[in-house]
């Protein structure tokens, strides 16, 4: 039989690196997506990744018809993945008062959610067709509430939350597996600027081992690291008034740089 396929989108780094890695270790074909083409081939070559491994797809997930290309790049040269990992995402701290703000978070909103949307569409036909797959969303605790600063990222992992949701409705009988993931706080570049204190700090690669085993059990929703699944549920049930006291004074996330270098 024929290796095993994986697409996955934000393949350059953190998560989506460290995914890439852990099943390139396992003996599986990787097709990895992102904007930084180079970024990939210098990382892959320092892993000492074998040529017939892997298939490098530059792309901008923000830009519906490049991540489509890429997929259908894929469909055409490797064949139907077994799964995709829609991974790619933005975080920055917006200011609803800021006009350039409301520009920051259709940024992200067109990333984390139009991208993963047209990510999972070029392979939900031949997946079903096939009978199986798997589609992985990757979400957040961060999508659980709202955190103060941070409405445009909080929103777009709701979000993904809710369309993952309703595409598993959608999928049910045909053997196309969904699968939502929502990581604590993983060491990546996206986290390392935060201002405030991140429980359960979780290494790459020890959340690619264990996102790779819900995967392949095909379960619908987990959060990772299950400490995390602890705190998420905490916060779920907490009223408003004693979430808005909690939250008081957290330092926020930042703001993305205006020209001149002041957020």
């Amino acid at each position: 039989m024929a290796q095993p396929l994986v697409f996955i989108t934000g393949a350059s780094s953190g998560i989506g690196q460290a995914l890439a890695l852990h099943y390139l270790q396992a003996g599986w074909r990787v097709a990895l997506a992102a904007r930084r083409e180079d970024l990939m081939k210098s990382w892959l070559k320092a892993h000492a990744a074998s040529a017939g491994s892997y298939e490098i797809y530059s792309c901008d997930v923000s830009q519906p018809d490049s991540v489509i290309a890429a997929a259908r790049t894929c469909l055409a040269r490797l064949g139907l993945p077994d799964v995709v990992i829609a991974n790619a995402g933005i975080s920055i701290g917006i200011d609803t008062a800021e006009r350039a703000d409301i520009d920051v978070m259709a940024r992200v909103l067109a990333t984390n959610n139009v991208g993963m949307a047209a990510t999972f569409h070029p392979f939900i036909a031949p997946m079903r067709a096939r009978g199986s797959g798997r589609l992985v969303g990757i979400a957040s605790v961060a999508g659980i509430r709202g955190l103060p600063g941070h409405g445009a990222y909080c929103a777009s992992k709701a979000a993904v939350i809710s369309y993952c949701e309703s595409l598993r409705g959608e999928l049910r009988g045909t053997g196309v597996r969904v699968v939502t993931l929502s990581p604590g706080y993983v060491d990546t570049p996206l986290t390392r600027e935060n201002r405030y204190a991140m429980p359960f700090l979780m290494r790459p690669e020890a959340f690619a081992l264990q996102a790779a085993r819900v995967i392949a059990a095909g379960t619908s929703y987990r959060v990772i690291p299950w400490q995390m699944g602890v705190v998420a549920k905490l916060l779920r049930a907490l009223p408003d008034a004693l979430l808005d006291r909690l939250l008081a004074g957290r330092p926020r996330k930042h703001r993305q740089a205006r020209p001149g270098g002041s957020p």
